[in-house]
């Protein structure tokens, strides 16, 4: 991605998803961006900001065969490089965000190792339509994940590729590449990049009148400072 999204990404930097929301309806964009209340942190005070890596998977209609498991073992090996690739993560760098369309299918299309691969290339976290498993792994590594469904199944004889870094449907949110999203524990909200330095202003100012509001309650009530309001 280029120097420019980087900039986009710094302004949003300690925005919560609520801030990124007031400031889309500052701008008139009231309600645009909201994905789809289903789609769900694995785990309380997960949070991300990030510029989107967009891909898309739609179900197969190849029946998979009877055979035998060391037959199957190597049928899973072809179907994972040739139906069900991952190719996004060649692609990824520091700051990156994942968006993955799943068709809003219920099989495990994520989980804890492509988690971490996903993290050593620099995602900041994913946003997914669809399924991931092995959530309490994911949950123990602190993986950022926002998912519909949390999964069993694998991709083989469910989940074919279908494009890569083009326009997708998130929750109902069309997110292109290089949008920024914030996600965090109220769920996950998508700023086309066009109009995203104007939002992080507005979402920036909402953020520090909401500090000193209740930094003052803090004050009255006695209670000590915290870093949501410093």
């Amino acid at each position: 991605m280029s120097d420019v999204g980087d900039d986009l990404v710094r302004l949003y930097q300690g925005l919560r998803v609520a801030d990124v929301s007031d400031g889309m309806d500052a701008l008139g964009r009231r309600d645009v961006g909201l994905v789809d209340r289903a789609i769900r942190p694995i785990w309380l005070g997960a949070a991300a900001v990030g510029r989107a890596v967009t891909a898309r998977y739609v179900a197969t209609d190849e029946v998979v065969p009877t055979m035998s498991p060391e037959e199957y073992a190597e049928y899973s090996g072809r179907w994972y490089r040739d139906q069900c690739p991952y190719p996004f993560l060649d692609l990824l760098k520091p700051g990156d965000l994942l968006v993955l369309d799943l068709s809003g299918l219920e099989v495990g299309f994520w989980g804890s190792n492509v988690g971490l691969n996903a993290v050593s290339k620099g995602a900041v976290g994913v946003v997914i339509d669809g399924g991931c498993r092995d959530t309490e792994e994911v949950a123990l590594q602190k993986c950022a994940v926002w998912c519909r469904h949390r999964a069993r199944t694998t991709v083989i004889g469910r989940l074919e590729f279908e494009s890569l870094n083009e326009t997708v449907n998130c929750g109902g949110v069309k997110v292109a590449p290089g949008d920024i999203v914030v996600a965090d524990d109220d769920g996950v909200i998508v700023v086309p990049q066009q109009i995203a330095a104007d939002v992080a202003r507005a979402a920036r100012g909402e953020l520090e009148a909401d500090k000193r509001g209740r930094r003052a309650l803090y004050e009255t009530l006695g209670m000590a400072l915290d870093e949501s309001v410093q």
